[in-house]
Formats: C-alpha cells, structure tokens, sequence
C-alpha cells in the first residue's frame, strides 16, 4: 500500500518560510495529481496547491505569489515551498493524490503555526 508522508511542519514568525516535504513510500502511477490541502480549526479544508502529473501548477488565491509546488521525481517527492508567511497560514497541511477525479491517497498532516 503506497504512503504519503508530510515532513517539515512547524512553528515560524510572520514573513518567515517553510518548506514541507510529501514523500511517496514508492513511485506513484504515471497519472497522479498532488494537491496540499490545509484546515485550520474551526475552519473547513481548502485546497492550497496543485501540481499536475505534466507539471502544471495551480494555487488557492490567497497564497498566489507567496507558496511553490514542485516535485522531485527521482525522489518521490512533492514539496510545498511557502514564503512571507501569514498568521492566517496557521493550519495542518495535508498532501494528497489524487486520480481520474477523486482522492484516494492522503498523508498524516503536518503542523504549521505562524506566530511571534
């Protein structure tokens, strides 16, 4: 059974970076969309980034210009570089997979709070 595990969670000021890591436990079928996905309590998940098996990104309005998907696809990895970084960015985030429309693969989650 694959896996995806998220790494690289924690706690940062405000216009600090973090980059988290989503790694396959072994190589994803050649048709797999990744999408990190963030929920903040209280609040429902949002879909935050996209990247598409053909390399096509995607991202939610509000980190536009602020957040990078990217893959390593020797590694099995999908990272989610995010950068001036918002209180409001404060939620555990979740990479998934996602195929012929519907998720079928998530991770474990991993914490990010943006406080000073």
């Amino acid at each position: 059974q694959v896996q995806l595990v998220e790494s690289g969670g924690g706690l940062v000021q405000p216009g600090g970076s973090l980059r988290l890591s989503c790694a396959a436990s072994e190589r994803l079928a050649r048709i797999s969309i990744i999408n990190w996905y963030r929920q903040a309590p209280g609040k429902q998940r949002e879909m935050v980034a996209t990247i598409t098996s053909g390399g096509i990104t995607n991202y939610t309005e509000s980190v536009k210009g602020r957040f990078t998907i990217s893959r390593d696809n020797v590694k099995n990895t999908w990272y989610l570089q995010m950068n001036s970084l918002k209180p409001e960015d404060t939620a555990v985030y979740y990479c998934a997979r996602e195929r012929f429309g519907r998720t079928d693969l998530w991770g474990q989650g991993t914490q990010v709070t943006v406080s000073s």
